[in-house]
Formats: C-alpha cells, sequence, structure tokens
C-alpha cells in the first residue's frame, strides 16, 4: 500500500497484550479526560467572571489551568482513538507536530510554576510593593516569556524529524507521540536529537525546580522573621497551593526519568503507566489543589453555583 516505507504513517500502542480489555481501560481515561476538562475549564471561567480573582496569582493560576487543558486536547484524541477504535495509525505530519506540543507544552507550565513560585515570593518578601511589581503589563510579559521560551525551545529536536527517512519499524510504545519515541525511528544520524532534549531539560525544567527550591528557602527565611504565630501560619498558607502543585509535577518527572534510565529491564506496562501518570496526574490534581486550597477559589465556586440556583 505505501510504496516509500520512509512516508508510511506511524503505529500507536495501547497497552501492549492488553488489547482485547482496551475498551474497558478507556471508561477511566475518559473519566479523568472530562475531569481535566471540567476542572480546568471552571477554573479559567471563575477567573474571567469573578473580579476578585483579577490579580496577578491567579493571572498565573489560569496559564495553569490553560497549559493542562492545552496538554489534554493534545493527547486525548489519539488516546481514545487507540483504547475506543483500535486505530492505531497517525499520520507522519500530525505525529510530528502533536510531539512539538506536547514537549512544548510540558516546558511551558514548568515556566509557569517557576513564574507563580515569583509571585509568591513577591507577596511574601515585599508585600507592600507587590501591586507595583507585579502590575497587569509586567504578567503579561512574564507570561508571554514563558510561552515563547517554551515554544521556541522544542523547535530545533522537532524540525529535522520532518526530513528523517524512516526506514526501521513504525510501531511507537505510546498511545500520542513523543520525540525520544519517533526519532529511534530514523535512518540518520541522531546525535542531535539525542543531545539536544537533555541540555534542554537541564537549562529549563531542572533550572526551574533549583530556582523554586532557593524562591521557597527564601520565603522561609522571611516567614520565619514575622513575630506572630498568626501571621507565619497565615503567608505560609497562601503557598500550600502552589507547592502541591509542583509536588505534583516533579515527582511525576523524576519518576518518569527514573524508569526510563534504570527501569530498562522493567515491564513494557510499567512504563506506560508512568506515562500516563506524568501527563494526565497533574491537570487531573492541579484544580482540585485549588478548589480545596483557596479560599478565593471556593467563594466563587459558592457564588457561582448560588446565582446559578437562583436562576
Amino acid at each position: 500500500m505505501w510504496s516509500n516505507s520512509s512516508a508510511a504513517p506511524f503505529l500507536l500502542t495501547g497497552f501492549l497484550g492488553s488489547e482485547i480489555i482496551h475498551h474497558w481501560i478507556s471508561i477511566p481515561f475518559f473519566t479523568i479526560y472530562l475531569s481535566i476538562l471540567f476542572g480546568n475549564g471552571t477554573l479559567l471561567f471563575l477567573i474571567q467572571k469573578d473580579h476578585s480573582l483579577h490579580e496577578p496569582m491567579y493571572y498565573f493560576l489560569a496559564m495553569l489551568a490553560g497549559t493542562d487543558l492545552g496538554m489534554t486536547l493534545t493527547t486525548m484524541p489519539t488516546v481514545l482513538r487507540v483504547l475506543w477504535l483500535d486505530q492505531r495509525e497517525i499520520a507522519q505530519r500530525a505525529c510530528f507536530a502533536q510531539s512539538y506540543f506536547i514537549h512544548t507544552l510540558a516546558i511551558v507550565e514548568s515556566g509557569v510554576l517557576l513564574t507563580m513560585a515569583y509571585d509568591r515570593f513577591i507577596a511574601i518578601r515585599s508585600p507592600l510593593r507587590y501591586n507595583s511589581i507585579l502590575t497587569n503589563s509586567r504578567v503579561m510579559k512574564v507570561g508571554l516569556g514563558v510561552l515563547m521560551r517554551g515554544f521556541v525551545s522544542t523547535v530545533p529536536p522537532i524540525l529535522p524529524l520532518y526530513w528523517f527517512p524512516y526506514c526501521h519499524s513504525h510501531v511507537l510504545s505510546h498511545a500520542f507521540c513523543l520525540h525520544q519515541d519517533v526519532m529511534k525511528l530514523a535512518c540518520a544520524d541522531i546525535t542531535f536529537n539525542r543531545v539536544y532534549p537533555i541540555i534542554l531539560v537541564a537549562l529549563t525544567v531542572f533550572l526551574d525546580a533549583l530556582i523554586i527550591i532557593f524562591s521557597y528557602i527564601l520565603i522561609l527565611k522571611t516567614v520565619m522573621g514575622i513575630a506572630s504565630a498568626e501571621e507565619r501560619a497565615k503567608a505560609l498558607n497562601t503557598c500550600v497551593s502552589h507547592v502541591s502543585c509542583v509536588l505534583v509535577f516533579y515527582i511525576t518527572v523524576i519518576g518518569l526519568t527514573f524508569i526510563h534510565r534504570f527501569g530498562k529491564h522493567a515491564p513494557h506496562v510499567v512504563h506506560i503507566t508512568m506515562s500516563y501518570v506524568h501527563f494526565l496526574f497533574p491537570p487531573f490534581m492541579n484544580p482540585i489543589i485549588y478548589s480545596i486550597k483557596t479560599k478565593q477559589i471556593q467563594r466563587s465556586i459558592v457564588h457561582l453555583f448560588s446565582v446559578h440556583n437562583r436562576a
């Protein structure tokens, strides 16, 4: 059918060896995807509608919710198509595009978490200057910088995928396209594609993590200098939601990294499951964390439902 094997579509893979129960596996996946769309969509709606949430902290939260929605909408179509319909084929260009958005949004999410740490740092270290430092224009510039870093930095390793010949097996190991999966199928020198992502992740995701840790060391130093125990607790409480989201994101990143690095002999299902945990758990948990831990979000949700009931 495909005279040029290099132009043939790639084949996505669900849970290898469990194809007979893919329909059952799709039910929790569909439920999680719906929960992510509803939770993050609700956060965006509340922040847009409620003027009391028009503050830098919630603008950055809106960026986080938007990034999580983008990641979900990027992976959801192919995952559900494989699990529901057993349609594994994906055109090469569509695969490269999906890979680009997956890796871009992962870096954007790391950057958003960093900006949220900066927001908490300013709020606690310089509360009187908070509004003068984080003006709307500065928030927009920071947000644009985070987006540009993500969307530009992932172009170099993705572009070569478009002109690489593919003469090996066209079977991918996930139900979505990842750069590291696709490049292994190329019949070309992929040294750059091996080295660049390592440097990129070190200079973005892991550097972001170090800066976040350093910022919270400074925050703790400031909080410990507050005389009132009640004020100390109040200051730390404003950071709980963000710290929880940071832990959720980076624990899944570290877990996935360890599985790929040290779990080469682990069953295939372990690698696949960790990948899904990495891509689904943070978007699923972030709106729950902020809804439970942030009083302003809780009040906005109560107000939304009370207005709806009166209507």
